[in-house]
């Protein structure tokens, strides 16, 4: 309940300040992959899409909160904006890399740097996971924003990967960080995404590579990761 009520709510509550607006032209609310995944009938060998959906008793059996109330939150705006007429258009970010402006971490970056750091606990969890730049998530707002043509659902992700071709691909541009060399298998499907809706916009988004090279270094510059050796900022 402290998570679902506030998201619903929060959400209706702006979208109703948003109704009194007569001049508004366009909503865009950032929702979550986790909308599309939390999943278990899907065929693996499709990747998932803008028309997928998470099923809300599966996240109520796995106990899976964040993505729950993030389903009933969209779900919510949608049938509100239905109702009202709003032009209404979501962005469904992955798991968002790069570098961190707050003096303090939000989870997400607390999560990368404890992996840079050699702890698997808190990354354990990801298992397979969708990953995006926070640079891209922020123009591709901008985007669905001014594209007059912009409608509906837009997955936000530039690779899906598991944690150990992660942690391979960071060990070998980093190798004076202790970075795990794998992970234990979590009993999860296997999936991909499709962002062609999104990248038919003339839309790019940066690798993997990139996202993480900009997050350590935000790291590195805060003080709160040393890299020990003589190492550049790996070239692309």
């Amino acid at each position: 309940t402290e998570i679902l009520e506030p998201a619903v709510k929060g959400t209706l509550n702006v979208l109703g300040s948003c109704k009194k607006n007569p001049s508004l032209r366009r909503v865009v609310l950032t929702s979550s992959s986790s909308t599309v995944r939390a999943r278990d009938d899907f065929d693996y060998k499709i990747p998932l899409d803008e028309t997928s959906w998470s099923s809300l008793e599966l996240c109520e059996t796995l106990q899976v909160w964040y993505a729950l109330a993030k389903t009933q939150a969209e779900k919510a705006a949608w049938e509100f904006c239905n109702e009202n007429k709003i032009d209404l258009v979501t962005v469904l970010p992955a798991f968002v890399i790069g570098p961190s402006l707050p003096p303090d971490l939000c989870s997400t970056a607390s999560d990368v740097l404890a992996l840079l750091k050699g702890e698997t606990e808190q990354f354990q969890w990801h298992g397979r996971m969708g990953y995006v730049h926070i640079d891209d998530v922020a123009l591709c707002h901008i985007l669905v924003y001014e594209h007059e043509g912009a409608s509906g659902r837009y997955l936000c992700s530039s690779t899906v990967i598991d944690n150990d071709e992660l942690v391979s691909i960071l060990s070998a541009r980093y190798p004076s960080l202790p970075i795990p060399k794998g992970f234990a298998k979590l009993d999860r499907p296997y999936y991909e995404f499709n962002t062609s809706k999104i990248r038919s916009l003339g839309f790019k988004f940066r690798p993997i590579e990139e996202m993480f090279d900009d997050c350590i270094e935000s790291l590195v510059e805060k003080g709160l990761l040393s890299l020990h050796s003589a190492h550049q900022r790996p070239l692309s």
